[in-house]
């Protein structure tokens, strides 16, 4: 199971970081085929917010194929092979780039030292 982890300053809406999790989980290998998810209550009260929000999370994994919910015995990732298509996944990285690079530019980094710094990682392995 994994740690959902909610950032309300990220402008992101909390429905949205609870997908982006789900999702993460079961590329990353942290959620498994046929793992059981909290109910929407359980989930809920854990992350402190509306039955409504999770409702909305879950809804959309099951549209997508990506979980589904057996009525009286809870909600389950998926069998299926769960690859994100190539649009969604750029999309996602130009996201991810436009919040990190605010960011680093707000703290006076130079896009220079960004990409240094990104290939400094990679070569050392912390990535």
């Amino acid at each position: 199971m994994i740690k959902f982890l909610l950032d309300y300053s990220s402008g992101v809406p909390v429905y949205r970081q609870i997908i982006d999790q789900i999702r993460f989980g079961i590329t990353s290998g942290q959620l498994k085929p046929g793992e059981q998810l909290p109910t929407v209550r359980a989930l809920a009260v854990e992350l402190k917010v509306s039955l409504n929000t999770i409702s909305k999370a879950y809804r959309e994994l099951e549209i997508k194929n990506i979980l589904e919910t057996q009525q009286g015995t809870g909600t389950f990732i998926n069998n299926t092979e769960q690859a994100v298509p190539d649009k969604e996944r750029e999309g996602k990285l130009e996201e991810i780039c436009v919040q990190f690079s605010s960011v680093a530019l707000s703290y006076g980094f130079t896009l220079g030292e960004i990409v240094q710094e990104l290939k400094n990682i990679e070569t050392s392995k912390k990535l």
